[in-house]
């Protein structure tokens, strides 16, 4: 009897390393997809796997790397989105019973390293369609050949999904008016892949999973405080705030070119760059809002704001890198621009003398975020105005934005210098104007510079006016770095 139980014991522990070696592990990378919901490579990588390696990889290159210009490519409050972003995701894989890898270094030399370490078959990840990120991604792909090992490749970014199109992306209509006409009615939006609620397979290894670093570890000594949390939790709660708890979606056309304040707009947008919110989940709410409570100009308008945000994203792997050229889309004749290294210095740092565009620069520069509104009034100050090249703006927006997406970033921009998708050439905001507008107290531009809290209205508006010089006299403010005369 005993024999007979010994060589059970010994059978059963054979199926069991049998089955142990037969165990199908892979890695899923994260990169702007930050979050558990609607994340299609997740969702096919636990049907497909005995386990999960879950990774994020802090790249050097992004985080510590400049530009070609010379700009920081990720600014301290960027980053620190970020690192809320991975540690809320973090968190849970912990609440699944597993846990997320975390890497400062170059993907895709740390991932093979990994995928040796830990036996693996494949690499899952969300595919990026701009030159860098495709780059990282065919050596990385070069890299696990090389040990016998795979990439799958998901779409997690957009609404639409290119197959179900009703056209090749190379024959993309290149005007934004043609591609909603073709799609919006016609193509029709998938349903949202739900997050995973059952315990994540997970094995204990000698692989360390590294720590969460911190701004320090990224050159940036400073006490920060953030306006806006990173994370997939925070990016959630926003939606549900912004639709359920306060309905202020119902009014979102009528508020969104205000410029003070939180919920004049959904703030949506940092969390769907960083990919903590999927595009696909806001449309699904909004639709049931609309069954729920109500369908109006307001509440579509969020989701005409989805469909620029794809578009932009066509036009990028369409076009290739040729919205990152000085001549942007439409190419032709060269774009003319100045070296004004000077009067590009004090757009930066909001210090041009005009108090609409330095009131939206200094709340870049110190919160990372800037109204739409505000976006179109310094770009188009820079360009028209200053007549400094575009791409040193774009790139300046690149290094600060929390929202920054490539696709979005530059088609706005080539976009507002008249060699994008917008079929008016000479798009020109007059500030003036602009500011009376959208700022008719000057309630913005006071908030965000103090010192002209006691000036009068009309100089404020108007500074190149002040002949006696008061604002820099009475109220410690600049000189205007341009007097234009259209704006009289």
């Amino acid at each position: 009897m005993f024999q007979i139980y010994k060589q059970k014991t010994i059978i059963s522990n054979a199926l069991l390393f049998i089955s142990f070696l037969n165990m199908k592990k892979s890695i899923i990378w994260f990169r702007n997809d930050l979050r558990l919901h609607d994340n299609e490579a997740l969702v096919d990588a636990l049907g497909h796997n005995d386990e999960i390696i879950p990774i994020f990889i802090f790249d050097e290159r992004i985080f510590l790397g400049k530009s070609r210009f010379g700009s920081r490519k990720t600014s301290y409050q960027r980053c620190q989105f970020i690192i809320d972003s991975v540690k809320d995701l973090r968190e849970k894989f912990k609440n699944l019973s597993s846990n997320l890898y975390v890497r400062i270094g170059k993907p895709e030399e740390i991932i093979p390293e990994i995928a040796s370490q830990l036996k693996t078959s494949y690499v899952y990840c969300n595919r990026e369609r701009t030159q860098e990120e495709l780059d990282v991604q065919d050596e990385l792909e070069k890299n696990l050949w090389l040990i016998g090992q795979e990439m799958r490749y998901y779409r997690g970014k957009m609404l639409y999904y290119t197959a179900d199109l009703p056209f090749p992306i190379s024959h993309c209509p290149d005007i934004f008016s043609n591609f909603r006409k073709e799609v919006e009615k016609y193509v029709p939006i998938r349903e949202p892949f739900d997050p995973p609620t059952e315990k994540i397979p997970h094995s204990v290894s000698e692989v360390e999973y590294g720590d969460i670093p911190s701004l320090k570890d990224f050159g940036f000594d400073v006490d920060y405080i953030p306006v806006y949390r990173g994370g997939e939790t925070e990016a959630l709660k926003s939606l549900n705030y912004y639709l359920w708890e306060t309905d202020l979606i119902a009014t979102y056309k009528e508020t969104r070119n205000q410029l003070l304040g939180r919920d004049f707009s959904s703030k949506f947008s940092a969390y769907l760059s960083a990919g903590c919110l999927s595009p696909k989940k806001i449309f699904n709410e909004v639709k049931k809002y609309e069954n729920e409570r109500v369908k109006n100009k307001s509440t579509y308008w969020l989701i005409f704001e989805l469909l620029w945000r794809d578009f932009f994203r066509f036009m990028a792997k369409k076009h290739g890198n040729a919205i990152f050229k000085k001549n942007g889309l439409k190419g032709g004749k060269e774009l003319k621009s100045y070296d004004k290294s000077e009067l590009l210095e004090k757009w930066k740092n909001g210090n041009t003398g005009i108090p609409f565009i330095d009131a939206n620069m200094r709340e870049l520069k110190a919160t990372g975020f800037m109204s739409n509104r505000g976006r179109q009034n310094v770009a188009s100050f820079l360009i028209k105005d200053l007549k400094i090249n575009w791409q040193l703006g774009a790139d300046h927006f690149e290094s600060l934005l929390l929202d920054y997406d490539p696709c979005s970033n530059y088609g706005n921009w080539n976009y507002l210098a008249g060699i994008g998708n917008d079929p008016r050439e000479n798009r020109y905001f007059n500030i003036a104007t602009q500011a009376q507008r959208y700022d008719p107290e000057a309630k913005y531009i006071r908030h965000w510079i103090p010192e002209l809290a006691e000036a009068p209205l009309e100089l404020i508006f108007n500074p190149y006016l002040d002949e006696d010089k008061k604002l820099v006299l009475e109220h410690n403010y600049i000189q205007p770095c341009i007097h234009i005369k259209t704006w009289n």
